[in-house]
Formats: structure tokens, C-alpha cells, sequence
């Protein structure tokens, strides 16, 4: 099976099979907006390395010049929490001191 590839200005489309999905890595590209935002995930591609994948974010996820910013992360690099352990992997963590109940408070703090 074969798809095509966004075409970039000056560059002819072509059709990449599925072989190039298995041999390229694949990277998470994550795009700021304006100076001050956080980066927000934007999509995934393929690319040979790291430097064909910024190119490759660049051309496909900022065509408007919508971004400041481009982060590319190989998708093997993530470590993720699993969404189905999240009652037990967020709820099991007890930190009293976050609470003010944990702490004395002086008197001539009190009486202000």
C-alpha cells in the first residue's frame, strides 16, 4: 500500500510505501505558537534522523508560519504513564506537607 506525502513548494509529491514507515523512526513534533506559550503537540512523522524530522515538522506543521518554536522527539525516547493506571499512579502519592493542617503556626503570626 502507498499514500502520498504533503507536497512543499518546489518539490514534486511522491508516493512512499509503507517499507519507509518501518525503516524511518518516528518523531513527535511539538510547535510554540508565540514566545511565552508552552510547545503543544502537533502530530508525528517519519523521518531518517533527527535533523530530516525538524525539516520535515517545519514543512508540514508550520506552512502559515503559525509557530516560534519546533521540539522533534524520537517516539522511542517517550516514557509515558498508562491512562488505565491513573487512579493508582496519581492517587497513591501522599504528601501531608502540601497542606497547611501540616505546619504550627506561631501566635504572633496568628494575631495578624
Amino acid at each position: 500500500m502507498t499514500y502520498s506525502v504533503p507536497k512543499v513548494a518546489g518539490e514534486v509529491e511522491a508516493e512512499v510505501g509503507r517499507e519507509a514507515e518501518s525503516v524511518w523512526p518516528l518523531w513527535e513534533v511539538f510547535i510554540r505558537q508565540k514566545r511565552g506559550l508552552s510547545h503543544v503537540h502537533a502530530g508525528s512523522l517519519h523521518a531518517s534522523d533527527a535533523e530530516a524530522a525538524l525539516l520535515a515538522a517545519r514543512d508540514v506543521y508550520t506552512r502559515r508560519v503559525e509557530g516560534v518554536s519546533i521540539w522533534v522527539v524520537s517516539s522511542a525516547d517517550i516514557v509515558a504513564s498508562d491512562p488505565d493506571d491513573a487512579p493508582a499512579f496519581f492517587e497513591s502519592i501522599e504528601k501531608p506537607y502540601r497542606h497547611a493542617t501540616h505546619y504550627d503556626i506561631p501566635d504572633e503570626v496568628g494575631q495578624m
